[in-house]
């Protein structure tokens, strides 16, 4: 059984920063693509954040210079490092396992809200 486990969202002030952890079970960890999308409140879609691979990351624009994403395949853990932090990032944020292709996800975790607010 595959699972997904995320940890570590909350509430935060503007310009603070929080450390996302997504502990993953059931998968060859190694294999997979990991990512992170996140829903903002009133939104329908899953907006891409970053992914990371064994040899290369991506990251949306509008987080690239304040995020990142990395992982540890010891501990089948992956990590999004998020500093100066807007009331834009506020959403829902969901871990990703990816086999194969480019885009989407074989597997989702539960999700953990992320609330940037004064």
């Amino acid at each position: 059984q595959v699972q997904l486990v995320e940890s570590g969202g909350g509430l935060v002030q503007p310009g603070g920063s929080l450390r996302l952890s997504c502990a993953a079970s059931g998968i060859i960890f190694s294999s997979y693509t990991m990512g992170w999308y996140r829903q903002a409140p009133g939104n329908q879609r899953r907006e891409l954040v970053a992914t990371i691979s064994s040899g290369s990351t991506t990251y949306a624009g509008s987080v690239k210079g304040r995020f990142t994403i990395s992982r540890d395949n010891a501990k089948n853990t992956v990590y999004l490092q998020m500093n100066s932090l807007k009331p834009e990032d506020t959403a829902v944020y969901y871990c990703s396992a990816r086999r194969f292709g480019i885009a989407g996800a074989d597997y989702w975790g539960q999700g953990t809200q992320v609330t940037v607010s004064s």
